[in-house]
């Protein structure tokens, strides 16, 4: 078997060094999407989870809790004197901003002391942290005026309002966006280029040579599969060197567990596309199968579209997709410098779903010698 698969991987990189397209998209893809993609990519979001710390308990923090309930654009989490509790959702991702009411502070309003609400943002999506506390500022902003008026009295809202983002201090928008595009690198490598490999073979009837040697479904398999598990560390790499020299991001968390998600997640996507490929006849079919279910993975992945802003069907079903949780490494990893050991449930799901593809690409090749 050792013999067998060393040939076949000698194969397979053979034709990789004399393909005059492959190793030019391989080095220069990533660095264009990297150079490119951060700086074009925009969006907009709903269901903003908002933590309310109420320090006043006053008629006007409660008018505040009210108007970003009953707006679609907000979800209050929590509404609870108690800003430990709020901190803590916020780290686990549960809350996306948080604000804090202070003591007094409608009759500081009232005397005119001017107090300031505090209101702090998780700035590792830096969609719902950035925009989403703009939203929230907008809200408090309008129920202070209308207190205001109420009182006969004006009100500059702004002076009340002290924003502090947590993870990502500057927004800067590419930090957000700059990870994530990682993904969309390692998956286009490790998932098309092996299945359309397998298809041109197909195509040209060099398998049937294949089928007719002792060489196992296994041994063919992991000739497949093993050449883009090292592309895909190669284009995590470049990756990773782009945005760090252009744009200065480097993680704030270990390489090691991008590296340990990367390869995971690598056999998980070149499972899928083998096994795609395994049940295609030719190449415009495997293509068009492989962009229908890529198209899935990349909107229900959390990349552009945040996740908790889906339907709740939608979230549950997000589980199922290698992209949705090496995703939440990425950011995690870059921004948070989370550890491998607070986000062992991210990397149990890829490693489940990498057995699960990798074994579907096995049963899907079907020796007919």
């Amino acid at each position: 078997m050792e013999g067998s698969l060393k040939y076949l991987l000698q194969k397979e990189f053979i034709q990789f060094r004399r393909n005059k397209f492959l190793p030019r998209l391989i080095f220069f893809f990533p660095v264009v999407v990297m150079l490119i993609a951060p700086i074009v990519a925009n969006m907009d979001v709903k269901g903003v989870k908002v933590a309310f710390v109420d320090y006043d308990g006053s008629s006007l923090s409660g008018k505040m809790v009210s108007h970003l309930d009953a707006s679609e654009y907000f979800k209050v989490a929590l509404a609870s004197p108690n800003y430990e509790k709020a901190y803590e959702l916020l780290e686990d991702g549960k809350v996306d901003v948080i604000v804090t009411v202070p003591a007094h502070f409608e009759a500081g309003i009232i005397g005119g002391t001017k107090p300031k609400i505090k209101v702090d943002a998780n700035g590792v999506n830096a969609t719902k942290g950035m925009l989403g506390s703009r939203y929230v500022m907008a809200s408090l902003a309008g129920t202070l005026q209308e207190a205001a008026a109420g009182m006969g009295m004006g009100l500059s809202s702004e002076n009340n309002l002290s924003v502090c983002y947590f993870y990502n201090p500057t927004q800067d928008y590419r930090r957000f966006m700059a990870p994530g595009f990682i993904l969309l690198l390692v998956m286009l490598v490790c998932c098309f280029i092996p299945a359309l490999n397998l298809v041109l073979e197909k195509e040209k009837g060099t398998i049937e040579q294949i089928n007719v040697t002792p060489v196992t479904t296994f041994e063919f398999t992991l000739s497949k599969l093993i050449p883009y598990w090292i592309i895909g560390l190669v284009v995590l790499t470049e990756g990773i060197l782009t945005i760090g020299l252009i744009y200065g991001l480097w993680p704030a968390g270990s390489w090691g567990a991008l590296y340990l998600a990367a390869v995971l997640f690598s056999l998980a996507m070149s499972g899928f596309g083998v096994a795609i490929a395994g049940g295609s006849d030719t190449m415009q079919q495997c293509i068009f199968v492989l962009f229908f279910f890529v198209m899935i993975f990349m909107l229900m992945s959390g990349l552009f579209t945040p996740v908790g802003s889906m339907p709740s069907w939608a979230q549950k079903v997000t589980y199922a997709f290698p992209p949705r949780h090496f995703i939440d490494i990425l950011r995690s990893v870059y921004l948070k410098g989370t550890t491998m050991a607070e986000l062992w449930v991210s990397y149990l799901a890829l490693g489940i779903l990498a057995v699960l593809f990798c074994s579907l690409s096995a049963l899907t090749y079907k020796k007919r010698g």
